[in-house]
């Protein structure tokens, strides 16, 4: 990707795109919402890192490139070119990019880091995980009918997500959905699961997916790991950039209707 003499045009493999038809597109398409509030994100996290003395230096960039190149598998210079060629980035981007990320985690430690255990203990209940076996047809009559013929051991559950799965990965895993969050339930799932026995036949529970059959492997009681730690960071991070900007929003009313 490039810029030509005119900044309102980007350079696409060699097709030009005027930023005011990228601007169209992303309203046409509902997402414009969402690229202006994030931008407006951005510019409260600079603002606040500012105000807080944060920095991030060269060689924390570096480190944290060097993570992000193993992580993508780019062992050499050859495969990075291509790849920063494939998502239209200049090296001089993706640092960039990187820095304001590493500041983000920096602010987002020094504001709300002494909240994250009472938040775990409050919420503990939503990190509990399940070992999850389920299958869904789009018809709540055949739910029922594969009900019976696993109750009655006709069939597994497991032959039956293969043969009867709507989703082509669960078909392969015959079933197997893994260790699942309660938090990423919907709550008519994540109630009727977290109080089954495990291996325990469940359903059908019809959800807006279609017609579910279940079953527990496993529980696995929440402990607040370094990948739960992130997560509610995250969380309340993301609900103080929310909080910051609903109160942007109202005082520019305010403004706007003296």
């Amino acid at each position: 990707m490039s810029y030509s003499n005119d900044s309102s045009v980007i350079n696409f493999f060699g097709l030009s795109i005027e930023q005011r038809e990228i601007v169209a597109y992303l309203r046409k398409n509902f997402n414009l919402k969402e690229a202006c509030q994030n931008i407006i994100y951005h510019k409260i996290i600079q603002q606040t890192s500012r105000e807080q003395g944060i920095i991030v230096t060269p060689v924390e960039i570096q480190v944290e490139l060097n993570r992000l190149l193993r992580e993508k598998h780019l062992e050499s210079s050859t495969n990075v070119v291509d790849w920063l060629a494939e998502n239209m980035l200049t090296v001089k981007d993706w640092e960039s990019a990187i820095q304001e990320d590493l500041i983000e985690q920096k602010l987002a430690e020094i504001l709300f880091s002494q909240e994250i255990e009472f938040f775990f203990s409050q919420h503990q209940a939503d990190f509990d995980q399940i070992l999850l076996y389920q299958l869904i047809v789009p018809y709540e009559q055949l739910a029922h009918e594969l009900f019976y013929q696993i109750s009655e051991q006709e069939i597994s559950l497991y032959e039956a997500a293969h043969l009867y799965d709507i989703d082509e990965k669960r078909r392969n895993c015959c079933g197997y959905e893994g260790k699942i969050y309660r938090y990423n339930l919907i709550p008519e799932l994540a109630n009727l699961v977290f109080n089954a026995n495990l291996g325990e036949l469940i359903g059908p529970v019809k959800t807006h997916q279609g017609s579910h059959l279940l079953m527990i492997e496993e529980f696995i009681r929440s402990e607040l790991t370094t990948t739960i730690r992130q997560h509610i960071l995250n969380q309340i991070m993301t609900q103080w950039l929310e909080s910051k900007l609903n109160n942007m929003l109202q005082h520019n009313s305010s403004e706007n209707s003296e």
